[in-house]
């Protein structure tokens, strides 16, 4: 499996911070993708994610900038009220188009943008979330012949996004967070 994938993408919503405080401190400091996340957060205000987790991880955590070009074992952040995008030639692009499914930054703009740039050389991961973001992206990342993780339903803080994500994408891992984490750790 190793050197099949060359990123990952991770989309979560209520309860995020948990979840993703499951996976992403456990990634060693030898971890050797780009991590690029997409986490429903107010617009209106500044986001901590990247300062919370830079406290908590051993991989660098950045809040992503428009045109900032990928770095393999680097954490991004989409900043809140831009949507995130991953270009073909593998830099970052920022967009203020309208929100979808009333969220900007927008977890399907991401899975797709990055599944038009990587195909079957992506990982994209759904966890828990309160509406249906992310399953129209997962679809695209599978299409594109990428892999899809969703976290188990049973265990997320909010199941709504995981069951539409499993509904879009049957075949898609469904897995508890500690075997995502353990998944990760072996790429």
């Amino acid at each position: 499996m190793s050197g099949r994938y060359e990123a990952v993408v991770i989309g979560a919503s209520a309860g995020g911070v948990e979840a993703l405080s499951g996976i992403l401190p456990f990634l060693p400091e030898t971890f050797s993708l780009p991590i690029v996340v997409v986490v429903h957060v107010p617009p209106d205000r500044r986001s901590i994610m990247a300062d919370l987790f830079q406290a908590k991880c051993r991989l660098p955590v950045v809040e992503a900038e428009d045109k900032q070009p990928l770095v393999r074992g680097t954490i991004y952040f989409a900043p809140p009220d831009y949507h995130l995008l991953i270009e073909t030639e593998g830099s970052l692009a920022l967009s203020n188009e309208e929100p979808i499914l009333f969220s900007r930054p927008s977890i399907d703009v991401l899975f797709e943008s990055a599944a038009d740039a990587y195909g079957s050389r992506l990982i994209a991961i759904v966890l828990t979330g309160a509406n249906n973001d992310g399953a129209k992206g997962l679809r695209a990342v599978v299409d594109a012949g990428g892999m899809a993780i969703v976290q188990n339903p049973d265990n997320a803080a909010a199941a709504a996004m995981p069951v539409a994500a499993i509904s879009s994408v049957p075949e898609a891992y469904i897995m508890q967070l500690a075997s995502i984490r353990e998944f990760l750790g072996k790429i």
